[in-house]
Formats: C-alpha cells, sequence, structure tokens
C-alpha cells in the first residue's frame, strides 16, 4: 500500500510555473477596464502637464558660438541696401508688364559685388492629386501646357564663392519678391539681404558658400522656393532654360547686362550651383506695424510635421533678444489665450506647485498661471501644424531635401520712415550676418540638438522623450482590451451577458468545436478588412473627382461623400456585411469585431507616430476613447442603469465628434466661429492636404474613417 503511493506521487509532474510578466499580463487583462480608466486619464494628465514640463532651450552643438564675434555690419552696408530699396521702389522699375525690369536692378547690384549671378526660369505647376505623390520624391506636380511669356516665373540667384571654402557647402539665403506686385516690406528684405550680402563679399571668415535667391513669389513663394531646389537637387535638361527669344523678347533682354563686362564678375545663363547646403533661411519684412515692439517671427514646421534642428531656432532666438532687442514670437493658437477654463487649469497647477515647493523646497515644479496658458497656446499651435502636415512658409521645401531652414518675417513697431528703416535694415542685417557665422563655423550638419520636440515659447520645448509619454498612455490601454474582449467573446455562449435561455451549440468538450471557436476571429478580421480597403477606395476617389471640369467644393464634397457610400454598399453586398452580425448563431460577434478594430486602431497610431507624432496624438484624442467605450446601443437600453445610460450618452458624443468632416467643423468654428463655416471648407481642407502630400490625408481615410465605420457599427449591432 505504502508503495503504491510512493509510486503514484512520484509518476505526478511538478505544475510549470508562470512567469511574472505571463502573471502581470494576465492581471491586466482582467483588470482592462480599470488599466483604461487609469491610462487614458493619466495620459490626457500629462498632456495638459507638457508646458510645464518644458524645458529651457540652450545651444547643444559648441562650434556655433552665436555672438561670440562682434558684427561687422556697418552703417555703409546699410546705405547700400537703401540704395536698393529706393530702386525697386521707383515707379520706373514696375514699368514692364513682367517684371523684367527690377530683376535687372537686382541682378546688377550682385554683379557690381562680384557674384557668379544667374537667373532660374521655371514654368508654375499644378497642384494635382495623385495617390503615387505619397510615395514619390518631392518632384511633383504639372506644368500647365499652355504657357505664356508671362507664365514664367524667374528668379534671381547670386553666389559669393568662400575664400576659405573649397566650395562642397553652402548657406542659402531666401528673400521672396513680387515685381508686379511689392510691397515696401518686400523691398525692405532684399535691402537687408543685400546689405549682408555686400559684407559677406568682403570679409575673410567665409569658409562655406553663400547663395542668395530671389524667388519670384507671382505664383507663390513656395513654389518659386520650390521650383529651384529641384533643379539644384536633380537638374533637368529640356527647352525650358532657353525661351524662345522671338516669343519672349523681354526674356532675352534680362541677358543684356553690363555686368557681364565687369572684370571678375560672371554672368551665364547656364544653372549654377555651389555645395550641398549646411542651412538655409528665408527672410520677410512685413508691411504692418507691430504694436508694442519690433517683433521677429520664426516659422518652422515643413511637410508632415518635420522640423529643422533645434539649434538653428536657438541661436536666431539667442543673437535676436541678446544682441539686437528684437521681441521673438512663435504661433499660437489665439482662442486659447482667452479661456477661462485654461487659465483655471493653470492656477491649479499653480497652487499645487506652491504646496510641492512648500513640503520640498527643492523641487521646482510649476509655472504662473499666465505663462501656462501662453505656453499651452503655443503648443497647441505646434502640435497643430505638425499634424496639418502642411509647410508654415516656403522653408518647408528645403526640408523635403533634409536641409534645416526657418522662415523670419520681422515686423516693426513704427512706420518704415527714413530713421526707422535704417534701424531695421541694421538690426536686421546684424541677426542675418550673426546666424551665417554661426552656420560657418559647423564643421559636419546639425545634429547634436534635437529634430523632434514641440514648441512652448521660443525659448522653452519639450522633447520627444516627454511628449511621447502622453501619447504612450493613450494607448497603452488598446491591446489589453482587445486581447480581454477576445477572451470573453471565446468563453461566452450568448450575445448579451446572462442571457442562457440559448444553448452554445459547441461545447468545451468538443475539440473540433474549440478549434472552430479559436478561429472564429478570423469573420472579424475579414469584416475589418474590408472596411479599410473601402477606406483605401475612398481616399483615391478625390483623384476622379478633380478631374470634373468646373466642380464648385461644395459639389465635390457632395459627390465623394455620395461615391463613397456607394463604394460601402457595393462591397457590404459582394463581399461581406460589416455592419451586422455575419451570422445569428455567432456568439458575441460584435465583441470579436471591436478587439479586432481595436487592434487595428493600436497598429495605425504607432505607424503614424513615427511618421507625424503631432497626428497620431491629436487621432489618438479623438480615437481611442471612441473604441474603449463602443457597444451596442441595445444592450446598453436594455440594461437601463446610470452606468449603461451614461456610456450611450458618450458614445453618441464621441460618435458625432470622431467624424473627421465633424471635428473639422467643431475645430474650424472654435477657431473662426461657426458662422464662416461652410459645407465646401472640409473639400478645400483635404485639397490642401493631398496638394502638400500630407501624410494626415492618409491617416484620415485610411485609420480614422473605417474605424469610425467600424465603432458605428458597432453602437447599431443587432444583439
Amino acid at each position: 500500500m505504502a508503495e503504491t503511493k510512493e509510486k503514484s506521487l512520484s509518476d505526478e509532474k511538478p505544475k510549470p510555473r508562470v512567469r511574472p510578466i505571463v502573471r502581470l499580463g494576465i492581471f491586466l487583462i482582467s483588470h482592462s477596464f480599470l488599466v483604461s480608466i487609469v491610462c487614458c486619464t493619466a495620459g490626457v494628465l500629462a498632456l495638459f502637464l507638457l508646458p510645464v514640463l518644458a524645458k529651457n532651450t540652450y545651444i547643444s552643438e559648441n562650434a556655433l558660438m552665436p555672438g561670440s564675434a562682434s558684427p561687422m555690419l556697418s552703417n555703409q552696408h546699410v546705405s547700400d541696401g537703401n540704395r536698393l530699396v529706393k530702386d525697386l521702389t521707383n515707379p520706373n522699375s514696375k514699368s514692364s508688364e513682367t517684371g523684367i525690369e527690377s530683376h535687372k536692378i537686382i541682378a546688377q547690384y550682385m554683379l557690381d559685388l562680384g557674384a557668379e549671378v544667374s537667373f532660374h526660369k521655371f514654368h508654375p505647376q499644378m497642384n494635382q492629386f495623385h495617390p503615387l505623390h505619397f510615395f514619390s520624391s518631392p518632384v511633383s506636380g504639372k506644368i500647365q501646357e499652355n504657357y505664356s511669356c508671362s507664365s514664367y516665373g524667374i528668379n534671381t540667384v547670386g553666389i559669393i564663392r568662400a575664400p576659405r571654402g573649397d566650395g562642397k557647402e553652402a548657406i542659402v539665403l531666401v528673400t521672396p519678391y513680387n515685381a508686379l506686385k511689392s510691397g515696401f516690406g518686400e523691398a525692405l528684405s532684399l535691402g537687408i539681404a543685400y546689405s549682408v550680402f555686400s559684407l559677406l563679399t568682403q570679409v575673410t571668415w567665409l569658409a562655406k558658400d553663400i547663395i542668395w535667391l530671389v524667388a519670384d513669389s507671382q505664383y507663390g513663394e513656395y513654389a518659386a522656393v520650390a521650383a529651384w531646389l529641384r533643379e539644384y537637387q536633380t537638374p533637368k535638361f529640356s527647352s525650358l532654360s532657353t525661351p524662345n527669344a522671338e516669343m519672349c523678347p523681354d526674356v532675352n533682354n534680362l541677358f543684356e547686362l553690363k555686368g557681364h563686362s565687369i572684370s571678375g564678375s560672371k554672368f551665364s545663363n547656364s544653372f549654377r550651383r555651389a555645395g550641398t547646403m549646411a542651412a538655409a533661411l528665408v527672410l520677410k519684412v512685413r508691411d504692418q506695424n507691430e504694436q508694442f515692439e519690433d517683433t521677429i517671427s520664426i516659422y518652422a514646421e515643413a511637410s508632415n510635421g518635420q522640423m529643422p534642428n533645434l539649434d538653428l531656432i536657438n541661436v536666431v532666438n539667442y543673437l535676436a533678444v541678446h544682441r539686437q532687442g528684437l521681441r521673438v514670437n512663435v504661433e499660437k493658437l489665439w482662442p486659447l489665450l482667452n479661456s477661462s477654463w485654461l487659465k483655471s487649469l493653470g492656477e491649479i497647477f499653480e497652487s499645487l506647485a506652491k504646496v510641492a515647493k512648500s513640503l520640498y523646497p527643492k523641487w521646482k515644479f510649476g509655472i504662473p498661471a499666465t505663462e501656462y496658458v501662453e505656453g499651452t497656446a503655443t503648443l497647441a499651435s505646434s502640435l497643430y501644424y505638425q499634424a496639418l502636415g502642411v509647410p508654415t512658409g516656403p522653408h518647408g521645401a528645403f526640408r523635403d531635401y533634409q536641409v534645416d531652414a526657418i522662415t523670419l518675417e520681422i515686423s516693426p513697431k513704427f512706420s518704415l520712415d527714413k530713421v526707422w528703416r535704417n534701424d531695421i535694415l541694421l538690426r536686421g542685417g546684424r541677426l542675418i550676418e550673426g546666424v551665417i557665422r554661426s552656420v560657418n563655423n559647423l564643421l559636419e550638419k546639425f545634429h547634436q540638438s534635437f529634430f523632434l520636440y514641440l514648441l512652448t515659447s521660443p525659448s522653452k520645448f519639450v522633447s520627444v522623450g516627454v511628449y511621447m509619454i502622453a501619447f504612450a498612455l493613450l494607448i497603452a490601454p488598446l491591446p489589453m482590451v482587445a486581447a480581454s474582449l477576445y477572451v470573453d467573446a471565446n468563453s461566452s455562449s450568448n450575445c448579451s451577458k446572462g442571457d442562457s435561455s440559448t444553448p452554445s451549440a459547441i461545447t468545451d468538450t468538443d475539440e473540433h468545436g474549440i478549434a472552430i471557436r479559436s478561429w472564429r476571429w478570423l469573420n472579424s478580421a475579414k469584416l475589418v478588412f474590408i472596411v479599410h480597403l473601402w477606406g483605401a477606395i475612398v481616399s483615391l476617389l478625390p483623384y476622379f473627382i478633380s478631374q470634373i471640369p468646373d466642380c464648385s467644393p461644395t459639389t465635390s464634397f457632395m459627390i465623394w461623400v455620395l461615391l463613397s457610400i456607394l463604394s460601402l454598399l457595393t462591397l457590404n453586398s459582394v463581399l461581406a456585411s460589416p455592419l451586422a452580425c455575419a451570422k445569428a448563431t455567432q456568439e458575441k460577434e460584435w465583441a470579436l469585431v471591436k478587439s479586432v478594430t481595436i487592434s487595428s486602431v493600436f497598429i495605425g497610431l504607432g505607424l503614424m507616430s513615427v511618421i507625424n507624432f503631432a497626428t497620431a496624438e491629436i487621432g489618438a484624442l479623438l480615437m481611442v476613447p471612441m473604441c474603449l467605450l463602443a457597444r451596442p446601443l441595445k444592450l446598453d437600453v436594455r440594461a437601463g442603469t446610470l452606468r449603461s445610460f451614461c456610456r450611450l450618452i458618450c458614445n453618441l458624443v464621441l460618435g458625432h465628434i470622431a467624424f473627421p468632416p465633424a471635428a473639422f467643423f467643431l475645430l474650424k468654428g472654435m477657431l473662426d466661429g461657426f458662422g464662416n463655416a461652410n459645407v465646401g471648407d472640409f473639400w478645400m481642407w483635404v485639397e490642401s492636404l493631398w496638394a502638400w502630400n500630407s501624410a494626415t490625408y492618409l491617416f484620415i481615410g485610411m485609420v480614422q474613417l473605417p474605424c469610425w465605420v467600424l465603432c458605428v457599427s458597432i453602437l447599431f449591432h443587432t444583439c
């Protein structure tokens, strides 16, 4: 008897120990509801804490050494710039219909300095939607077929060869100028650039070539800069560079300049190049006066949320504030500055900071409420423009070629009479001189500082390591909720909780039934795939709609909506039915659909955070609550509890807000007022997204819209 007991004990195998990470996973999945509440609340709170957690900017690259040398720009250079301004504002320079005289004046001034001068002629390009442009190089657009002499854009380019350089690197200075409709501000920006250009022809410390591009902005500032960059980076050989002299006599007269006979000067009809671009500055002067003090605005956002190296902004901010006495401004969402709830939130954080400091004096936490409001408005603007994916200036064309660039716009305090004009020329010129001198010191490209950041002021930023915490907390519950729904759907035997009147057709003892039930999620995955396929079709429809001639934005939008509904109904009838249960016998089908939907949203948001974090962050704020709360309305109505009623109201509200057109009109109404909203505005906004190849357009069409359709189908699921 004892021997038999010992033998049975020896035959028993020890149970395998469950690893701690597995236990943690099981715990999180089993408590997914609590985890979702904690993570989402913490994610939103972390987002509002970003202005508090912002750090002061600093120069990471020691070689830049901004302000280490005294400025060399003198009053004589300012006088030279003033002469150019007077000549350009002379009515005789605008006598030609094509503005040729202004280009000749600028080229002659460059030649007088001994620079290499050339003209770059380009055609305006039509920004047409094409699906492949999202996956191609920056060379996009279609050249207008019917063109005349007046449809030519003419960029004037001057190059200074560095006496201490080898011609392998260059710094670009861009001044947009429309010779046909130029204001005094544009002429003054040319005067500032010319005063700096005249100085740089005389200095001996220059180690990088200087390119001064006077961009013909009659077809848009960005178009002129992008056309020159395309030719600079990817040269084309066509007849466009040599227009027919008989057809375009004014263009031919461009080459009749006395400068080509000056000793040491070179004027060429061919396209001239310098070295690899180290950085680019776009300089503009506003005609309107600033109310308080001389201000310089910095625009840094490029396509798809790309930003220049933070060191470039830091150099400009340091030199402008500490050397030239200019107030530096970055864009804000102005409606937030007057927000009472935001001010109250700032006061709460300020009070908490005082309490924390009283408990531990060394803990420097919190900022004044007014500073918090301004920081939040700046942060929201930075998020908005990065998420939009549309460049905020012509500097965006340089980022497409991985060149760090920003746009500087000077706003003088007083009217630009002679005295204040000289002051702006001197201070603006010395600022540009200091930035060029700092970039000239670099031995390699900008790499030390951040490329992924959000600005809360010109001197404060939030790095990627901080702002990703809020995004990670928002999407953290998604995989756990998806796993919990999958387990719950496979373990439940009825569509509604607590309903046991219909026995399960598959028992746990039937191995074949268990295998079938474990693969039942494939049906839901097929439905989710079909809806995402429909989203891709919806994203391609504007390509065909844009071919319709003389179609207004409102009409185009209505056609888009009708074709989208028709394509969804077609896929529904041909492939599957994403709007209802596939089979009445399948148990809790909506939970499986929700599980796969949440998984696809998690993947989509994760991928988008790599391409454009701002879009992913805003998308997570809209989509994550909708995905987590989605539940058939019938079940909430049938339950009749306060919790189910609150969830029903939240689902209805989120279902309206998360719909892309509704979210657009809500945001537009908050910024511009609801009285100015129009149905065609959404089409025009989408049109601008695809014209700039914004990845946000693909995100809306292939992630957000399918997610919304699937969540709505869950809400109206017939259990």
